[in-house]
């Protein structure tokens, strides 16, 4: 039996079935194969945990590092003498990373309710795909530290600011006003953004599971703060300026007006003032009208302040000496099919007094002489229909049409300011060929400590000099603006009211100008002031812009202790009526 059993075992293992069907060298390599296999992952991982740990580190801190932003602090801005006008006080950001975030129904609340959000909103916040966002910017820091005593998983602080305007609606339109995200968007901190604005830094933070911040690795890029910036401007040239405005709109009845304020040896705009204004602290509830920097966005007919410029053309091309008469009678001009008329009829009278009376049908007469191309050129030798170039958002030149184009009868009626548009500014910045020898200076914003500029000749020595005594006569007794004069300096300057135009046509509403200079033996600051649309009972620059220009030049003039040049006392005179 047991010799039955064994042969039985033999033929089993001799079965082909059994039989190795593959040589013996291909095992070999297969156990070669995976040799090889298990060396190239031993090679690998040698590589990655000892030779190169850069990918392995890079992956396990994408778990638990991140790299967060930290704020810079935006320049301040200053006036001349170093008082703040914008500041950047500390405040804080509250951020969250969603797939951290996970928050109970109570803790969503509770978060909501100091962030002063909809819990929806919230929860949509939470909800989000993105990485990194921010829930709330520019919290006060205790309602930041109220949200960090809730220790909420995924949801961390930033450092940021958050600009403050101490002197708030009064340099409003001047400073202007920054966003959420600390950029300018009006005013000189748009003009100088690029200098204002710092670059942020960052630094880098590691997170436990929950999200919360457990160390601080350090800085990897430290914050650069802004430059700050001296302006020009005189806080307290300033508020004489705005409140002078202000008070002169509301005894009006007036929509609106601007003023400007320029220091004439050195170009500086020492205030520039508009009405209405608004808080760029609170900015909640505006509209576009207080928003509108009417000083240089906002174009107008200057009336009869743009005579002197005629006059000096005339002056200075020898068609006209400062004596010389002009028959003015019957107070009215035809050209073509079109009539010009002074407001009160005048005889004979010499050049001067065409200043001085403001004369419509004198200053046409002596534009008759000139050439359109002579006009055409010394208005822009003057600057109109030329922007500034101060930088301020929609700073805007002015209209001037070519020479080319001119009809007879327009000549006319821009010898006196009409058809014709001009900003406040470059209004003001004009004058200074008369308060000055005849050049044209440019105009700076910031302060410059530079000695006194010069310009580009526009008019010669003597034609300024001859102008600016006319210019004092339209302030004397006999002239359009004596409520323009101011006890103890002698003041040269001129009135313009001009009628608005509205669809193609003038309306009987106006715009009510005045531009002067003092002191006039050697002046020293330019003050343009502009009404728009008095509704009172007085329309004429002599008696609505002139008494804004005399209370702002004369306590500039006391403020920086400009001496006096004229007898404290002022000739009482009835009010003359400004011509159109």
């Amino acid at each position: 039996m047991m010799n039955f059993k064994g042969k039985l075992a033999h033929k089993f293992a001799e079965s082909p079935l059994l039989q190795l069907r593959l040589p013996a060298w291909r095992s070999r390599l297969m156990a070669l194969v995976i040799l090889g296999c298990f060396g190239v992952l031993l090679g690998r991982s040698f590589y990655l945990q000892i030779l190169n740990t850069d990918f392995l580190q890079e992956k396990g801190e994408s778990r638990y590092r991140r790299d967060l932003e930290v704020s810079a602090s935006r320049g301040r801005i200053a006036d001349r003498n170093g008082d703040v006008l914008a500041i950047s006080t500390p405040m804080k950001s509250v951020w969250a990373i969603p797939a951290d975030a996970r928050l109970t129904p109570q803790q969503l609340r509770e978060l909501a309710t100091l962030l002063e959000l909809d819990g929806k909103e919230l929860s949509r916040k939470l909800a989000s795909e993105k990485s990194f966002i921010f829930l709330q910017r520019q919290i006060p820091p205790d309602v930041a530290d109220k949200v960090a005593a809730l220790k909420l998983p995924g949801i961390g602080q930033n450092k940021e600011y958050r600009r403050y305007y101490p002197t708030g609606e009064m340099t409003a339109h001047m400073v202007g006003f920054t966003g959420v995200d600390d950029k300018g968007l009006e005013g000189v901190e748009l003009a100088y953004q690029s200098q204002l604005l710092g670059r942020a830094g960052s630094r880098s933070v590691i997170k436990d599971r929950r999200g919360q911040i457990v160390e601080d690795v350090g800085s990897i890029k430290p914050p650069q703060d802004g430059k700050d910036i001296r302006l020009a401007l005189d806080a307290k040239i300033q508020y004489l300026a705005y409140s002078q405005l202000k008070q002169a709109i509301i005894d009006n009845k007036a929509k609106a007006g601007g003023a400007v304020v320029i220091d004439a040896k050195t170009g500086e705009i020492l205030a520039l003032a508009n009405w209405p204004t608004y808080n760029p602290n609170n900015r909640e509830h505006l509209s576009g009208a207080q928003l509108r920097n009417r000083a240089v966005t906002d174009t107008f007919e200057p009336g009869s302040t743009l005579k002197p410029f005629t006059i000096a053309l005339a002056l200075e091309s020898g068609k006209v000496r400062f004596d010389t008469i002009i028959n003015c009678a019957p107070g009215k001009l035809t050209i073509g099919n079109a009539t010009i008329s002074d407001a009160h009829p005048h005889g004979a009278l010499t050049v001067a007094q065409v200043i001085q009376k403001s004369s419509n049908v004198g200053a046409a007469k002596i534009a008759a002489t000139m050439t359109p191309q002579q006009m055409g050129e010394m208005f822009d030798a003057a600057g109109f229909g030329q922007i500034s170039r101060l930088g301020f958002p929609g700073e805007v030149g002015g209209r001037v049409r070519p020479w080319k184009h001119w009809r007879p009868i327009e000549q006319a009626t821009m010898s006196y300011g009409h058809g014709i548009s001009v900003s406040l500014m470059q209004l003001a910045r004009a004058y200074s060929v008369f308060a000055r020898d005849g050049d044209l200076i440019p105009l700076t914003l910031t302060r410059s400590d530079a000695l006194p500029l010069t310009g580009t000749p526009v008019f010669s020595q003597q034609t300024a000099r001859e102008v600016r005594a006319m210019l004092e006569m339209a302030v004397q007794a006999g002239g359009t603006a004596p409520k323009a004069q101011i006890p103890g300096y002698r003041v040269a300057g001129k009135t313009g009211t001009a009628h608005k135009l509205e669809g193609g046509q003038y309306a009987n509403k106006y715009v009510s100008s005045f531009v002067g200079f003092a002191p006039a033996s050697d002046p020293r600051l330019i003050v343009a002031i502009m009404i728009d649309e008095p509704g009172g009972l007085k329309h004429f620059g002599g008696d609505v812009a002139g008494p804004v220009f005399a209370g702002v030049m004369g306590g500039a003039l006391r403020t920086l202790g400009i001496p006096p040049d004229a007898p404290l006392q002022v000739a009482q005179t009835p009010a003359a009526k400004e011509k159109l």
